[in-house]
């Protein structure tokens, strides 16, 4: 779990992502005749190189156990289990309001966001890969809570400046996870090399789109600095301005304490 998964990233790539959770919903028009298209994409271009520094992990090493409880949890989908990870009482889910009830258990309101219900375990994949993420940092103006995964260090008005040059919005962009990944020439994991990537955002193309195998890698379209396009891994690569998972600690330890984003209602 980074700050976009994977397939979040795709989806952005292929223009189905959602609006920011924060965000209030438009109205919606009626579908015009042919369906909806949406604008072109900017055209690709070589940009310059903005360095991004990934976040560090969470160095606590009750933290570390407890996520590997909640790993143990996930994979066995023991609800009731997951239910003792969690606060009883005052768990927060935050969109554009609080949208936790608070009559319900903090187990309740996690399950409404993360769509622990759904048909096809999506939900309890969502936990697992938290439950992998190592960092985290503190939530602003809740002492002791702590979100992740965290943020990258990146210089915020820079970031603002490449996008109004490239004519493109945050969520296009990515930045590795580690150093060294290697942007091949096709969507396939033994394709020649063309490129090795530096520690900077890449602008993730439209036209990706998830394997026609789901048993194969997913790979992302990315714009180059240079102006040149490859492929990288979809596993190696992270974005910004997902949902994040929240925690507290008492005296019985670490518990889940609230998420933002979410499911919508």
């Amino acid at each position: 779990m980074r700050r976009f998964l994977a397939s979040s990233l795709i989806l952005v790539a292929a223009g189905l992502a959602f609006a920011p959770a924060q965000a209030q919903q438009p109205q919606q028009a009626p579908m015009p005749p042919g369906g909806f298209k949406p604008p072109p994409a900017a055209p690709v271009k070589p940009y310059k190189p903005l360095a991004v520094k990934p976040p560090g992990p969470f160095t606590d090493a009750a933290f570390a156990a407890f996520r590997k409880q909640l790993a143990d949890v996930t994979a066995r989908k023991d609800r009731a289990a997951l239910g003792k990870l969690v606060v009883a009482k005052g768990f927060f889910w935050l969109q554009d309001k609080d949208m936790a009830d608070k009559r319900k258990p903090g187990i309740d309101n996690l399950a409404k966001a993360v769509e622990l219900d759904a048909k096809d375990g999506s939900g309890w994949e969502t936990l697992s890969q938290y439950a992998e993420e190592p960092t985290a940092e503190p939530l602003p103006d809740q002492a002791g809570v702590i979100c992740a995964p965290a943020e990258p260090d990146v210089d915020q008005k820079a970031f603002e400046a490449l996008f109004k040059e490239t004519q493109t919005e945050p969520p296009e962009w990515a930045y590795p996870t580690k150093t060294g990944i290697e942007v091949r020439g096709a969507a396939q994991p033994k394709a020649a090399v063309v490129e090795t990537l530096g520690m900077y955002f890449v602008r993730v193309l439209s036209d990706t789109a998830p394997p026609a195998d789901p048993n194969q890698p997913a790979f992302l379209h990315i714009a180059l600095p240079s102006g040149k396009t490859g492929f990288v891994p979809a596993q190696d690569m992270s974005g910004l301005g997902g949902d994040q998972m929240c925690y507290s600690k008492d005296a019985g330890g670490w518990k889940i304490t609230g998420y933002l984003g979410g499911a919508g209602e």
